[in-house]
């Protein structure tokens, strides 16, 4: 009766540290994982801030004002280049 209590009891530890094993390479392989995502999270900050910038400076209006003219050839609206047209009614 001892021994089968020992080898059933050996079989409980054995169960014990493997299951121990497991959880411990889980939860390595999960923090590996955080810290891969928490840095790509870092990146991708990085990315945002750097378009928010660029997308300000892009969207300056003396910048559209400059690029229109020297690279369209595009001229700012006059008075006495403006065609009005009036609407015509129909019955």
């Amino acid at each position: 009766m001892s021994t089968r209590f020992n080898i059933i009891l050996a079989a409980a530890l054995i169960a014990c540290a493997l299951s121990l094993i497991n959880s411990q390479y889980q939860a390595r392989r999960l923090f590996i994982e955080l810290e891969r995502e928490q840095s790509l999270s870092k990146q991708y900050e990085l990315q945002w801030t750097q378009l928010k910038l660029d997308q300000s400076t892009f969207g300056k209006h003396s910048r559209i004002e400059t690029t229109a003219a020297r690279e369209l050839n595009m001229v700012a609206v006059t008075p006495d280049r403006t065609q009005y047209l009036k609407a015509v009614e129909t019955k």
